[in-house]
């Protein structure tokens, strides 16, 4: 039989017709969908990679006990789920990064934009014979994406890592290809820590790569599958992929030096350092504190103020209620942060600005 990990590696970069969900097993979903295939209302999503696991766990879960509502949501990046959301073809989007003001204005519509899960990028690699846990500085992990630092074997990884035999091996660095909200989180790191990166490349959900040797991968999953195959590769790759396809990867150095995995304590401590969030002051990268996790980031559900139509608006409302309170408890189950308390009232308070009646 094959393994837990082989089965999730299959079925999150194919997005095939099931899904391996923590204590549910293999779950049957129509294509593309995050619910088991019914009869029943439809509310349709669109958007981020980055919370396709938990998302697939909640809605299903949600579904369980509200068989009139089924929620089918399409994983293709937070660009593209902006787009939708903004053509008005999906009832909701979701992003890694809130949409900026030039996006609102667009829309042609009121948005409200909520915090919807909290997860981090973990620096992932595959150097055989080479084990989980190589050691990167900050600067370095913007030099490696500069282009600057092109082998393993490179005197500033060696440094770091006394008694790894490091490989001769050109460094293949692995990107998103589409508009990620992911790639937001890690080029705002890059520019926190690096000048360079901040002037020569910045901030964006997409961005041009200088590393002569980059590639491009679509979705978390991509990203995850290019690394997997490609001997000497090195990628960005949000935590619940890098722990459910078993992923090789790196212990980054925090703004106070101390070398930290991602888990759910780190990403959480690095929440901790900022307890206003606002979809205007969001950033928690390179946070203060021994613990923090220096590629952390919230995740956020666009919704319309005032819905076309009421009625739907209102299943969306109850749904993203839902998802935000009591399906908070299923987020460490798929690897996620559960929404700090204050942050979990904040993102009620904004739904409940939505006009529905």
């Amino acid at each position: 039989m094959a393994s837990r990990a082989a089965q999730t590696s299959r079925l999150l970069s194919a997005r095939h017709a099931r899904l391996y969900l923590p204590g549910l097993g293999l779950i049957a979903f129509a294509v593309g969908s995050t619910h088991p295939a019914r009869a029943a209302t439809q509310i349709t999503g669109a958007g981020s990679t980055f919370d396709y696991p938990l998302f697939s766990k909640a809605f299903y879960v949600y579904g369980q006990s509200h068989r009139d509502v089924a929620v089918n949501y399409q994983s293709i990046g937070s660009g593209g789920g902006i787009q939708q959301f903004t053509a008005g073809t999906v009832d909701f989007g979701a992003s890694d990064v809130p949409m900026n003001a030039e996006e609102l204005a667009r829309a042609h519509f009121d948005v409200l934009q909520i915090p919807v899960t909290l997860g981090g990028a973990g620096i992932a690699y595959n150097l055989p014979g080479v084990a989980k846990g190589l050691k990167f500085t900050r600067e370095l992990v913007a030099d490696i994406y500069l282009g600057k630092v092109k082998k393993w074997n490179d005197p500033a990884i060696a440094a770091l890592n006394p008694g790894v035999k490091l490989p001769n091996m050109p460094i293949t660095v692995v990107h998103r290809s589409d508009g990620s909200g992911t790639t937001y989180i890690f080029t705002d790191f890059l520019s926190h820590v690096s000048p360079e990166w901040k002037e020569k490349v910045g901030t964006a959900k997409s961005v041009q790569w200088p590393a002569p040797s980059s590639v491009g991968g679509k979705g978390n999953e991509g990203v995850a599958g290019l690394v997997r195959q490609t001997p000497g590769a090195i990628g960005y790759v949000e935590l619940a992929y890098l722990l459910q396809n078993e992923m090789t990867y790196g212990q980054i150095q925090n703004r106070s030096g101390q070398y930290v995995y991602p888990t759910i304590d780190t990403i959480r401590a690095a929440a901790a350092t900022k307890p206003d969030v606002s979809s205007t002051n969001f950033s928690i990268v390179d946070a203060e504190g021994a613990e923090s996790y220096p590629i952390s980031g919230y995740s956020w559900v666009l919704l319309r103020e005032q819905p076309r139509d009421p009625a739907r608006g209102a299943l969306v409302k109850a749904v993203m209620t839902w998802l935000v309170s009591k399906g908070q408890d299923l987020a460490a189950s798929v690897d996620y942060v559960p929404l700090p308390a204050n942050v979990q009232e904040t993102a009620l308070k904004t739904i409940n600005e939505m006009k529905v009646s």
